[in-house]
């Protein structure tokens, strides 16, 4: 990678992170300010709230660790802490893809009724300790990612294509490892999210045949509040299996072709964490509409723009039963 490819890199993670860290943020003061007037948080917020600082987290440690890449090029800052920035960056990545899966796990709960028993017990086991799911999640990601400063090997290289104290699985041991790390942090938590995502298809299809032989087929079938955490939770998908490719691609290059390419996965993650949080805002009804609501407030400020306000819509009463989102 050229040095003036990783510039142009870490300027583009530098506005995806101003995003990311305002959508996040916009998602943890709205969940507060919630919190404060219903005095609890639904199982859904929790693990949303949980999502965002994780989000956050990662976003500012991996974006200070690129901008003193770029601004140590001789590499006088000790390698230890190039490496441990390194590991709490890998941490707080595991616990974004967890906190993910568990989010759709958790509406895969409640949109679709599992018939197996034994199945629905353990749903149920998991759902009722939420918080404390939540608080695991992170001291796991960081428990699989603290050995990565024995097994890996951090150097310090002031070549055009080299970054300051990255940790390389240069060894048997290491790429194991490596292999090991990226099944826990993506490949595990990938599969449980097109579980959840087969089973609300399936749900939705079986649900959309029912409605319609309900009516005859008069008029198509509406699914009202539901259809909109449905969209919302297979999007979150969609758009993980999408990162998943990336990611595994890019870390392929990285232990099998020896390159150093660790600011892309730094930069792909920076865009997934943006467009997850958009659609976590569109999930929730309440946040989309205060969105839309305080930029076309902005937007009437300067008459130049207005023609990029959003038209608000009206809520219209559904029969179907809604869902906790």
């Amino acid at each position: 990678m050229l040095s003036l490819s990783k510039k142009a890199v870490w300027v583009m993670t530098s506005l995806q992170a101003v995003l990311t860290v305002f959508f996040n943020s916009y998602i943890f003061l709205m969940s507060l300010l919630n919190h404060r007037q219903q005095k609890k948080w639904s199982p859904s917020e929790t693990i949303i709230v949980a999502l965002s600082l994780a989000d956050m987290v990662h976003q500012i440690i991996c974006y200070f660790w690129m901008t003193m890449d770029q601004v140590d090029v001789n590499c006088r800052l000790a390698q230890m802490a190039y490496a441990v920035m390194l590991v709490l960056v890998f941490s707080s990545k595991f616990t974004i893809m967890w906190d993910t899966g568990f989010l759709t796990f958790y509406y895969s709960t409640k949109l679709v009724n599992a018939p197996n028993r034994c199945y629905t017990h353990v749903q149920g086991a998991i759902l009722k300790h939420v918080t404390l799911a939540v608080i695991l999640i992170p001291l796991c990601g960081l428990g699989t990612c603290v050995p990565m400063l024995v097994v890996f090997h951090s150097q310090n290289y002031t070549g055009k294509n080299r970054d300051c104290g990255v940790l390389f699985p240069d060894t048997a041991s290491g790429r194991g490892y490596e292999v090991l790390y990226l099944l826990l942090s993506d490949v595990l938590p990938g599969l449980l999210m097109m579980k959840c995502c087969i089973s609300i298809s399936v749900h939705l299809a079986v649900h959309l045949r029912n409605m319609k032989a309900s009516t005859n087929g008069a008029h198509a079938p509406k699914l009202g509040s539901q259809m909109r955490v449905i969209q919302m939770a297979l999007c979150l998908v969609a758009i993980f299996i999408i990162f998943l490719v990336v990611d595994l691609y890019v870390n392929y290059e990285i232990v099998v072709n020896h390159e150093n390419a660790i600011v892309l996965t730094f930069f792909f993650t920076s865009v997934y964490t943006t467009v997850a949080a958009t659609v976590l805002i569109y999930g929730k009804k309440t946040l989309w509409k205060a969105l839309i609501r305080e930029v076309n407030v902005f937007l009437d400020g300067y008459p130049c723009l207005s023609r990029l306000k959003v038209p608000e819509q009206k809520t219209k009463p559904s029969s179907p039963a809604k869902v906790k989102t």
